[in-house]
């Protein structure tokens, strides 16, 4: 199987549509939604629950009161300002490093595993598809997409591609994303932070050594940058291997909960 991994070093380009339509015209596919922060395919991709479970990717301290002896060390410690003048912790504030567990006299707080996000894998007309939503204000977006991933290799058959909305930007979230991928497309959109983001973008997956293509999205709306983008894949070795204009009927598609290809049928 063939996993190839649509990224873009902004939001907004397009990707998660061109992945949406692509879903309508590759056969024999496993999909995945790796953008957990602001997870938008599952809209287009309906379908019936295979596995949902709550997923516990952080840590928070918790005091127990009947050993506490109230001493201020924890509090004293603590860089976050999370546990209160009642030795009670802030979950909001609490990053779950642990350094008040070290100082504690009497081994009153320990760490607790708690629910960041949810993980998902339904069973769509386009295929198996494994996606998550992280729960807002956590943290841990990253392992949350390792997670997505995971999933969507306990579900493969025999499919011969994996296709995957990767998330956005070029950190840890993008790494995770990529990470196993024979391929990285990229989508990019013809404006100066389109082309900066995307001359980084391309910097992560070169640094992984991961084969990167490039499809320009609404390419027409800006001709000049075009010209400047793809002039610079060619001169840095990275295929060209699209242009989408800009059309219209792709948001009136979109308004109706369709992917442009089902749009247009």
């Amino acid at each position: 199987m063939k996993q190839i991994v649509f990224i873009s070093g902004k939001g907004g380009t397009g990707k998660s549509t061109v992945v949406a339509s692509l879903s309508q015209l590759v056969q024999n596919k496993i999909l995945a939604d790796c953008d957990v922060d602001a997870p938008n395919l599952h809209i287009l991709l309906p379908g019936d629950p295979i596995k949902k479970e709550d997923y516990f990717g952080a840590k928070e301290a918790v005091i127990d009161k009947n050993t506490c002896i109230s001493c201020g060390l924890c509090r004293e410690t603590c860089r976050f300002d999370a546990i209160s003048e009642n030795f009670e912790v802030k979950p909001m504030k609490c990053e779950g490093c642990g350094a008040c567990m070290l100082v504690c006299p009497t081994d009153a707080i320990s760490l607790i595993n708690v629910k960041t996000g949810q993980t998902y894998v339904d069973n769509t007309k386009q295929g198996t598809f494994s996606h998550a939503l992280l729960d807002t204000g956590a943290e841990g977006s990253g392992r949350l997409v390792t997670e997505v991933k995971k999933n969507m290799g306990v579900f493969v058959k025999d499919e011969e591609w994996a296709l995957v909305d990767g998330s956005p930007g070029i950190g840890c979230v993008v790494i995770a994303s990529i990470t196993g991928a024979d391929a990285v497309a990229v989508v990019c959109e013809p404006s100066k932070s389109g082309q900066s983001d995307l001359e980084r973008v391309l910097g992560v997956s070169q640094h992984f050594g991961i084969p990167a293509f490039v499809c320009i999205n609404k390419y027409d709306i800006n001709p000049e940058i075009t010209e400047e983008i793809s002039n610079y894949c060619e001169a840095n070795g990275f295929p060209l291997i699209g242009k989408i204009p800009f059309e219209p009927e792709i948001v009136k598609a979109l308004q109706k909960f369709q992917t442009p290809y089902a749009g247009n049928r």
